[in-house]
């Protein structure tokens, strides 16, 4: 249908349904908010063009006008962002999803794709009142370089008759052997766990270059070395690697050692440049090559690679946080971090004190009493527990579930529904879900806080996903240990902490002495950027500063308000360092958008990063 707009360089495309029915309402506001937006662009009249939105309103972009993953909020600084950013971008082509679109609570909202002056991309806009709420707008892919999938992908076989050919499996030899030695990559991603796997997958779909360090002997190791009661804790829909997903017989709660196999598997057939038992001992950037100097050991030879992008891909955390007490030295059993322990078979009938409340100190808890430890665990602060199926039935499985896939949400358009919300409005969406949970679980809750258990589901009640993206740390996804704690199997001592160790025993803040053999420090790990002082130097990873949190202004999130994580996936104040992790849904949504940043810049590319985030917090 034409819509009126007749300049060639955007087009509208709003399809009318079969039975030839005119288009909705919500598909026609949605069409003309966009026309009208698309005509105030056009004639670079900013002031007309911010005044679309209501006075609550933000703008949530990832890389396609920015060049950077931002949300801007108030029309005053869309109408900056788009002053700086307009005359680069030139969108275009705009193309309403019409079955996308419904008005719901005085709330009009639709899918739409559109294109910029490089690049092909997807937005979302909410209406209220005719103005715009939320817009999300977010780069798929950049023209001219688009991943040969589909009807683009690679011939695979050179049909006749060629002397000197080489096969397959000749090309793979030699690109092996040359990458990093007589011919260096452009990327290099330090950490062969999900999150830098499926970057490194990403990356060699754009063609550009890359090795990935890997410390373990293998592929999955970081998996398989874990505690072995150890399973995700979220459904199989969510956790899909990039490109290949998991068979439709796999289980619903991935065990660790299978997923350890499936990593293995994946780095195969993905073809990546993988160097596994290798370990990065420094990295230094030189200012005016604009490229890194890493040096690796690979099973024992010194290798250097310089390249133009280092990315830390060594997961959402920093170094094991392992707190100092008095006495630590004096104790004469077994310490460790939770990151070292791997069963409670070698502690059956000893006395155990886990040190945290989290997915970990809980899982370790459990394991030990299932080996008939004697276990008590040591709670210092209140956290959110929340029964795994309840999580997902209330929560997730209209996006990622069985029944999800039945009614035609994707994986890829889950996570975008998941995506397109600014971080500042997900309190409003979330703490009715957390209510409804709460009084779900009213038994579970009641029996915690009688055992003194110290119970929250967030300082906002906004549950564990703002808590989980604002520290990283405070919740436990209950698969069995919470009815243990209520049933006294295990032992429980809340609102305290470790005074100092004795030779046996543990004494407490408030006094209690527990007799221990073993104690596990279940206390989490300390941020990303901790890895840029070892590798780098901590001049770098000041400069940097902390990854991960908000600056929500909550607990371990100190402010200010950044509206986005902090350093993940986009650029930051160090030249050609980035930072890349999270769970396997952040890990496959946003190794794309880090992938295309990376290959625009290999392609020389002009990509002007608009409001590059400063650092407030070096550790």
């Amino acid at each position: 249908m034409d819509l009126g707009l007749q300049r060639i360089r955007c087009l509208f495309h709003v399809a009318i349904s079969r039975t030839g029915d005119p288009m909705s309402d919500a598909v026609r506001q949605v069409s003309a908010w966009l026309e009208r937006f698309d005509a105030a662009v056009e004639e670079s009249d900013m002031v007309a063009a911010s005044e679309m939105f209501g006075e609550e309103c933000f703008w949530r972009d990832l890389v396609s006008f920015t060049w950077n993953i931002v949300t801007v909020e108030g029309r005053n600084d869309i109408r900056e962002m788009l002053s700086a950013t307009i005359a680069g971008v030139q969108p275009g082509a705009w193309s309403v999803d019409e079955e996308s679109c419904v008005e719901q609570d005085g709330v009009v909202e639709g899918w739409f794709n559109f294109e910029t002056a490089v690049s092909r991309a997807r937005g979302h806009l909410r209406l209220k009142r005719g103005r715009c709420w939320t817009l999300f707008t977010s780069m798929l892919e950049l023209k001219g370089f688009e991943e040969k999938r589909g009807a683009r992908r690679i011939q695979g076989a050179q049909h006749g008759f060629v002397k000197n050919r080489k096969s397959w499996v000749e090309l793979k030899s030699q690109e092996e052997a040359e990458l990093g030695y007589t011919r260096q990559p452009y990327c290099a991603i330090i950490g062969g766990g999900q999150g830098g796997i499926g970057l490194g997958a990403r990356l060699k779909q754009l063609e550009v270059p890359t090795i990935i360090i890997e410390k373990n002997a293998r592929a999955g190791d970081s998996w398989r070395k874990r505690y072995e009661s150890l399973c995700l804790h979220d459904p199989v829909w969510y956790d899909h690697m990039p490109y290949l997903p998991f068979p439709d017989h796999w289980p619903v709660f991935t065990p660790k050692d299978k997923m350890g196999d499936w990593l293995e598997m994946y780095t195969k057939v993905m073809e990546l440049n993988y160097w596994n038992s290798t370990r990065c001992e420094k990295a230094e950037y030189d200012e005016a090559s604009e490229e890194w100097e890493v040096t690796v050991n690979r099973e024992g030879e010194k290798v250097v690679l310089r390249v133009k992008q280092l990315v830390l891909a060594t997961g959402m955390s920093g170094m094991p946080h392992v707190p100092e007490f008095r006495g630590t030295e004096t104790f004469r059993g077994v310490q460790l971090h939770s990151s070292l322990f791997t069963t409670g078979e070698d502690y059956t009938g000893q006395r155990c004190v886990v040190v945290g409340t989290g997915n970990s100190g809980h899982d370790i808890a459990a394991n030990l009493w299932e080996h008939d430890a004697d276990v008590t665990i040591i709670q210092r602060s209140s956290a959110l527990v929340v029964k795994s199926e309840t999580l997902w039935e209330e929560d997730v499985d209209r996006l990622y579930s069985e029944a999800a896939l039945r009614s035609g949400v994707t994986t890829e358009h889950a996570d975008e529904i998941v995506n397109c919300t600014p971080y500042k409005l997900v309190p409003q969406f979330s703490i009715p879900i957390w209510k409804r949970i709460a009084e779900r679980d009213a038994e579970l809750y009641e029996g915690l806080v009688k055992a003194g258990f110290l119970l929250n589901f967030g300082e906002d009640a906004s549950g564990i996903w703002l808590k989980y993206v604002r520290r990283g740390s405070g919740y436990y996804i209950d698969v069995g240990c919470s009815e243990l704690i209520i049933n006294g199997d295990i032992k429980l001592h809340s609102g305290v902490s470790i005074e100092k160790l004795r030779e046996h025993s543990v004494i407490l803040t408030d006094g209690t002495e527990l007799a221990a053999d073993l104690i596990v420090y279940a206390t989490g790990y300390g941020s990303m950027n901790e890895w840029a002082a070892q590798l780098i130097s901590q001049e770098v990873a000041d400069k940097v500063g902390k990854c991960w949190g908000l600056g929500s202004g909550t607990t371990k999130d100190p402010g200010p308000y950044e509206g986005e994580l902090r350093n993940m996936w986009k650029p930051t104040q160090q030249s050609g360092l980035w930072f890349h992790g999270g769970n396997l849904h952040q890990s496959r949504y946003y190794s794309r958008l880090l992938a295309l940043q990376v290959k625009a810049r290999m392609e020389g590319i002009r990509t002007p990063v608009y409001r590059l985030a400063e650092s407030y917090h070096v550790s």
